[in-house]
């Protein structure tokens, strides 16, 4: 079986219509960014496509909770690095982690943590992966060492940016 890569990288650059009067990236925005390079990222490396399956089979994952910590501001027409994982999954649920960078990767300008749940668009109701999905998940996951929560994971990134 062929390794899967387990960090997803692309660029995006900022937009003028993204951005607030000072010119940074809208925060609202910065959630938009990572989730959209995501979907693009999976399609491009993957070949999975999470909006051709919603739309064929009816069935997707909605956002249950998204926690994210802005650490430096993304600035207009700046091109950016997005890293995302994929860091756990269950049953009905995917837990991933993003990431925004400037381009060489050197000041770190958001990290984000979003959990997915498996959702049936006709039922209304949350929906068991099924095996080939835990399959390709497993595949896939990057969990980290370590079990933390979202602060201890920010704390631990900010001071390793600072060495």
């Amino acid at each position: 079986m062929l390794e899967q890569k387990k960090i997803l990288e692309s660029t995006m650059k900022v937009r003028f219509h993204d951005c607030d009067p000072f010119n940074h990236l809208n925060n609202s925005r910065y959630i938009d960014y990572l989730v959209t390079a995501r979907g693009d990222q999976l399609i491009d490396n993957y070949g999975f496509d999470i909006y051709k399956l919603a739309s064929e089979s009816g069935i997707g994952w909605v956002t249950g909770q998204t926690q994210i910590s802005y650490m430096m501001p993304a600035f207009l027409m700046e091109e950016v690095k997005i890293q995302t994982q994929l860091i756990r999954f269950s049953k009905r649920t995917l837990l991933l982690e993003a990431f925004m960078w400037d381009l060489d990767k050197k000041c770190l300008k958001a990290a984000m943590w979003t959990s997915f749940v498996h959702y049936n668009l006709k039922t209304q109701r949350s929906y068991q992966h099924s095996e080939d999905l835990m399959d390709f998940f497993g595949q896939i996951v990057n969990p980290l060492a370590e079990e933390v929560n979202f602060d201890e994971r920010v704390k631990t990134l900010k001071r390793g940016i600072k060495n």
